[in-house]
């Protein structure tokens, strides 16, 4: 497992955090760092046709060693880390034999990962976890994908008695600001089907995830003295907050599940003349999730007509993006390429966890470009923040399914039909 721990490490050290406010592709010069050092290294193992295209798409691609036809699959994930929490300065911290008690991330600034928290660290006990220090997030959230995928080429490349088709590898930037898909070549790629490597929990397998959309919404307002503000002074913040509580209590992230759908206030910024606000609209359900975008334009109106007089304009303007879309629309027609991943991960004694996604991924976009591409697990925990943690071990049982996908596809079965 050292392999692959080292492998991780060199990916995490280097800062690609994405950021939403850029034009370009990548979002951020820095994810180029990874990117080049990734096409260099699918080189060096052995890998062939690499290619890194002028937005740092990266596909490669590991030949057939049979003689009958096959499908092609791909294997996916994205390099860039979420602008939610820092992504610079990471410094992987090797906790070996976890013991199941507090984790002390930070002694000087009192971090700890506790299982009293986080329940799912007793899962755990007994094996290696890789952990932030507490002032960072960990970027396993997707280099662990990134991780699995290129060690699983280079065993197979190390193992040619292991029979397999054509598999093609692709790494994508900007998916933690849902553009990773945006300028994926699907043509190119040339696959009858793919992966992301890019769930959390050993044994996950999804093929539904969020219908989602983003809302900017901006306040506006009027300044004067506050002593004779009475029928003059207009106040954006006070405005942006009653809009936040027109919303419908414990539809947050922290108050759903499953299935559930909400709305999640991710960034506020004001003053008395202008405030802004950012929330993002999710739900499974495509009925659903257009009342949720209806709500919004809904409260907007509102907010406006009550302002009309005293302010002359709409005080609220509104701005609704579609995202991405469930992609169990697209997968459910060729359900066993899920099939083939279920078998997979029981033959090598997974267990397969399979539940929607609350979130999305490069394969839900992927999905409706023609590229069907349910999900698979990453194995890290707790992403997007300093409590993030990985069992390598989960990352080694990644890259045996990986194998073994490619093996079962390369078989005359019906599952592959």
């Amino acid at each position: 497992m050292q392999n692959i721990i080292d492998r991780f490490i060199s990916y995490v050290i280097i800062d690609t955090e994405s950021d939403s406010n850029s034009e370009t592709t990548p979002s951020t010069k820095k994810q180029w760092d990874l990117a080049n050092k990734l096409a260099e290294e699918l080189k060096t193992i052995g890998m062939q046709d690499v290619t890194i295209d002028e937005k740092a798409y990266i596909m490669a691609t590991l030949p057939s060693n049979v003689t009958h036809e096959v499908p092609v699959i791909g294997f996916i994930s994205h390099f860039d880390t979420s602008p939610d929490f820092s992504g610079a300065n990471v410094k992987p911290q090797i906790v070996s034999n976890y013991d199941g008690k507090d984790i002390v991330l930070n002694a000087e600034k009192n971090i700890v990962l506790s299982p009293n928290y986080f329940k799912d660290l007793l899962l755990y006990k007994g094996q290696t976890l890789i952990t932030t220090d507490g002032t960072t997030l960990l970027g396993a959230d997707d280099k662990a994908g990134i991780t699995e995928i290129v060690t699983a080429m280079e065993f197979l490349i190390n193992n040619p008695e292991i029979k397999h088709g054509k598999i093609r590898v692709g790494f994508t930037p900007d998916e933690e600001i849902g553009r990773g898909a945006h300028h994926f070549d699907v043509a190119k790629f040339g696959a009858d089907w793919a992966y992301t490597l890019d769930g959390s929990q050993i044994g996950e397998l999804e093929y539904e995830n969020f219908n989602a959309a983003s809302a900017k919404i901006t306040f506006k307002g009027k300044s004067v003295h506050p002593g004779y503000a009475k029928g003059k002074m207009i106040n954006s913040m006070l405005i942006a907050n009653t809009f936040i509580n027109k919303l419908p209590a414990g539809e947050t992230p922290e108050e759903t599940k499953g299935y559930e759908g909400f709305f999640h206030v991710h960034h506020l910024t004001g003053s008395i003349e202008e405030t802004a606000l950012e929330l993002i609209i999710r739900d499974h359900s495509k009925k659903k999730f257009k009342k949720r975008k209806e709500l919004i334009e809904k409260i907007t109106r509102k907010i406006n007509k009550k302002f009309a007089k005293q302010f002359g304009e709409d005080i609220v303007v509104t701005e609704i993006k579609d995202q991405y879309y469930n992609m169990k629309e697209k997968v459910l027609p060729v359900k066993n390429i899920v099939a083939i991943a279920e078998k997979a991960m029981t033959e090598i004694g997974i267990k397969p966890l399979i539940k929607p996604i609350r979130g999305g991924t490069d394969g839900s976009q992927l999905s409706y470009k023609g590229l069907p591409c349910p999900n698979i697990f990453a194995g890290g925990h707790n992403f997007h923040g300093k409590y993030e943690y990985v069992p390598v071990e989960s990352m080694q049982k990644a890259v045996e399914v990986i194998v073994k996908i490619a093996e079962l596809t390369a078989q005359n079965d019906t599952l592959i039909k």
